[in-house]
């Protein structure tokens, strides 16, 4: 591979805002594994947002690249897999498996689709230096001819439609907006963009902790809703506590240790019983040897938490922690509170084009 351009690269990365800034070009902020896509002829390697090589879990978009890109070309894109007309992260995360033939398997009951939105090369010309507004234009002509599971991602400078896209798209299962400035070159690893995600709030019970990795101090609090049968469901954690929170949190937790006896995740070591209840500590290839042991906490307090949207019955990233709420009663934390989405098919969104 001979590009002016190479691998391994880190993509351009944005920064949390609470509002879409004026002035910009927007995109849907798709809810996937960001990808940087260097072809060069036959050869084809999909590197990962750490730099991590990708390709081989992918071999559908190895053929969709090379029916779909120019020759040689350097893309920044976002790898996704769809179920019932919305995004499925759930899904995608199983396409990462170590048996070439579970990944063979899975790529054709599951098959990915390539979300371009970027370039930094085409041909002999590196585009790092480009304005974002020229890249763009770049992009379009590059992807002209791509097909399906090859996409452009639709983009906008309009930034009323692009509150229309936050507001509507979230029932795809996107993320929120991405917001460039139109002179802003290509940045590697530097958080130079903005995303504007979704928020909400919920009353979570705290029935455990995991100690933080520097030593014993509360890394995270494990939280729980209470499902139609009654039955508590781990649905995700919320950390980021300051150091020193971290300490006052342990001894303020202290009076609920108890015992994995009668706890309602008592089961969590059991491979078999997550298949019939969220639990914490449940086998993953990312976890890897990663220590899932945790404190049991009888299921007694109540924490509000901020939280962007749910995978399934879960929340899809790690919330934060807002306040205690002592007026809540635990029984009362269910997935009733839950705001939920509009459903709206990712075709589309696809579909919305440049405006």
């Amino acid at each position: 591979m001979d590009l002016p351009v190479m691998p391994p690269v880190k993509p351009m990365l944005a920064k949390s805002v609470a509002t879409i800034p004026p002035g910009m070009q927007y995109e849907a902020k798709w809810d996937g594994f960001r990808a940087i896509v260097h072809r060069d002829g036959d050869e084809v390697v999909i590197g990962s947002r750490t730099g991590k090589p990708l390709t081989r879990y992918f071999p559908e978009l190895v053929t969709a690249v090379r029916d779909s890109l120019p020759p040689r070309c350097v893309i920044d894109g976002e790898i996704v897999v769809a179920h019932d007309g919305r995004l499925d992260f759930d899904r995608l995360s199983e396409r990462i498996h170590p048996a070439a033939s579970r990944v063979r398997l899975l790529a054709e009951h599951t098959p990915a689709r390539l979300i371009a939105f970027d370039v930094l090369a085409v041909g002999d010309d590196s585009l790092l230096s480009t304005p974002q507004s020229d890249r763009r234009a770049v992009l379009v002509a590059a992807l002209s001819g791509a097909a399906p599971p090859v996409h452009l991602a639709p983009a906008t400078t309009d930034r009323d439609l692009a509150q229309e896209w936050f507001e509507r798209y979230e029932g795809a299962g996107l993320d929120g907006v991405v917001a460039k400035p139109l002179d802003l070159p290509y940045r590697p690893d530097t958080r130079v963009m903005y995303k504007i995600k979704h928020e909400r709030t919920a009353d979570c019970v705290v029935a455990g902790y995991r100690l933080h990795k520097s030593g014993p101090v509360v890394g995270s609090l494990l939280l729980g809703l209470y499902d139609d049968a009654g039955v508590l469901q781990h649905v995700g954690v919320c950390s980021a506590f300051p150091m020193r929170r971290r300490a006052e949190l342990v001894a303020e937790l202290e009076p609920l240790r108890t015992g994995f006896a009668g706890h309602p995740w008592a089961a969590w070591e059991d491979a078999g019983a997550h298949e019939h209840a969220r639990l914490p500590g449940a086998p993953s290839r990312w976890s890897g040897r990663k220590d899932q042991s945790w404190v049991a906490l009888r299921p007694e307090r109540v924490c509000e938490v901020a939280y962007e949207h749910m995978e399934g019955d879960r929340f899809r990233h790690t919330a934060r922690f807002r306040r205690w709420r002592p007026d809540r009663t635990p029984s009362g934390c269910t997935y009733a509170q839950l705001e939920e989405v509009v459903r709206y098919d990712l075709a589309e969104v696809l579909s919305a084009g440049d405006g």
